[in-house]
């Protein structure tokens, strides 16, 4: 493996990591706002609605970081 397919390999997953964890950031931030304790006792119904919204806003944090690398790869291939 080159060193430049390993550095890209790299900052995809660097990417992905941000995007998945910026993104359960702001699905937590979400249901505090809400007033839903996703570290309650119990697994009661606000508890499953706030890891639920943990685990969208994961997903869709990851989903956004993938786009913005397509974007990128695009930009830079369109360029050379």
């Amino acid at each position: 493996m080159s060193d430049i397919t390993t550095g890209k390999l790299l900052a995809n997953g660097v990417a992905d990591a941000v995007g998945f964890v910026g993104g359960a950031l702001l699905g937590f931030w979400a249901g505090q706002w809400l007033g839903v304790d996703i570290f309650a006792p119990g697994y009661g119904t606000g508890s499953l609605i706030g890891i639920a919204l943990v685990g969208l806003g994961g997903g869709l944090g990851l989903h956004a970081a993938r786009r913005w690398q397509t974007r990128r790869q695009d930009k830079t291939a369109g360029k050379e």
